[in-house]
């Protein structure tokens, strides 16, 4: 190798993200732990017969799963500081 090449190869990192990483647990992870408090709430609940229990967990769900959709989503702040400001003036 030359001492060309060798400085063309070092001024030209690679690209590191966690691109990779957020798309595994979007794609895997995510749907794993949703699968897993379904089954939960369903033993727990739903076999005894106390649906009203049922209820009130997936309920914590639903705001969980509202937590990580903000959390993935790009921009999802702004977007929804724009949708609540267009209630109150109209646009």
């Amino acid at each position: 190798m030359t001492a060309l090449t060798l400085v063309t190869l070092a001024q030209q990192p690679p690209a590191l993200g966690t691109g990779g990483v957020r798309q595994w647990i979007l794609d895997n992870l995510v749907p794993l732990l949703l699968l897993t408090v379904a089954v939960l709430l369903l033993w727990l609940g739903g076999g005894k017969g106390d649906n009203a229990g049922v209820m009130r967990r997936l309920g914590g769900v639903i705001i969980a799963l509202a937590i990580i959709g903000l959390a993935v989503t790009t921009n999802a702040g702004a977007n929804i500081g724009s949708w609540i400001a267009g209630l109150f003036t109209g646009g």
